[in-house]
């Protein structure tokens, strides 16, 4: 089973980024630091694609746009439905059901 890591600081990340561009391979700097061949190699395709150079994925701030606007349908979805349970208890409350053909 392995072992859950904080999140490494960005520049440490360049930096490993900025060693296999220069033309270390990721299997070295994997003995030499901590991260995996694998993360490595991850952070340098995440480079890449933010860097234009790459286009098999999502940019960092595609990624990051993409999380936001699903956390703001989750938010709209749940406040749309307190709303319908809203309206339908004081249609409730006041006797006066919207037609069955009505959208609202």
């Amino acid at each position: 089973m392995s072992k859950h890591h904080m999140p490494y600081a960005a520049a440490f990340r360049q930096q490993m980024v900025d060693l296999v561009h220069a033309g270390r391979t990721p299997e070295d700097l994997a003995k030499e630091f901590e991260p995996s061949a694998q993360t490595i190699y991850h952070w340098v395709a995440q480079a890449d694609r933010d860097a234009g150079t790459r286009h098999d994925g999502l940019t960092t701030a595609e990624r990051e746009e993409l999380t936001r606007l699903r956390r703001k349908v989750k938010q709209l979805e749940l406040e749309r439905e307190i709303l319908s349970k809203a309206a339908a208890w004081f249609a409730r409350e006041t006797g006066s059901l919207p037609d069955k053909g009505s959208n609202s």
